[in-house]
């Protein structure tokens, strides 16, 4: 595949995108996309402009300037709402699960724009997670930090997403949950659901992903295959936004 995906139909694509807040112009120029199929990660340390790239793509801040891309079509002028129709899902930053509901009621939600859920749509999350199936009566709340993962995943899924963005999944895990979320990513991925991937832990992220960028204070630093980005001693520099 080419750096730039170009050997797979671009499911999403910012072009030239620029998102302020206020007078603050914090997505520069911003021109990234994720193929069908393709698992891409956005890496950059905080206050990056990951979290607003994310918000740009859902629909929850509108660029300035330029054009947001999905499934073929401009979505830049269209709600969140719209765009999770269309097909995209989040899984968000510390899951943020329904605590006092249960396993089954969390997936539920995952699908209330379509209706509720079907059973086909729950077979398939509970094929990917067995797990689920189990602990379905189980109040979420009451899950460990692995468990929830899978439960946000789920909710996710729910909604038959053909793009899955996932914001930081490491985020407050321990070393050895974060291989596992990172596992389970992988699991979602290979099930054939397009995924982007926005993170700080580049190590991680890049033994799983096909493609990688690096974002520093709103521009785009590097971006290639995740193999190369690996290999290559600007990430470093150009992660930290020195």
């Amino acid at each position: 595949m080419s750096a730039n995906g170009g050997d797979r139909a671009a499911l999403l694509r910012l072009e030239s995108v620029d998102t302020f807040y206020g007078q603050i112009h914090i997505l520069q120029g911003l021109d990234l996309q994720v193929g069908e199929g393709e698992l891409v990660c956005l890496l950059g340390g905080n206050a990056s402009g990951k979290s607003t790239t994310l918000k740009t793509i859902l629909g929850i801040v509108r660029p300035r300037n330029g054009v947001v891309r999905f499934a073929g079509e401009d979505v830049t002028g269209r709600s969140t709402s719209y765009r999770i129709r269309k097909g995209m899902a989040i899984v968000p930053e510390n899951r943020r699960l329904f605590a006092p509901m249960t396993v089954l009621e969390n997936l539920q939600m995952g699908a209330y724009l379509h209706g509720g859920g079907k059973k086909e749509d729950f077979d398939r999350v509970y094929e990917l997670f067995p797990l689920l199936h189990e602990r379905r009566s189980q109040l979420a709340g009451t899950l460990s930090g692995g468990e929830q993962q899978m439960v946000a995943m789920g909710r996710a899924l729910m909604s038959q997403p053909r793009l899955l963005l996932m914001d930081e999944p490491s985020m407050g895990l321990a070393p050895l949950l974060v291989a596992r979320s990172f596992e389970i990513i992988k699991q979602v991925h290979d099930a054939g659901v397009a995924m982007l991937v926005v993170e700080q832990n580049a190590n991680v992220s890049l033994s799983i992903a096909d493609r990688g960028y690096v974002l520093s204070t709103g521009r785009l630093v590097l971006e290639g295959l995740a193999s190369e980005l690996r290999e290559n001693e600007d990430l470093r520099k150009a992660y930290l936004g020195r």
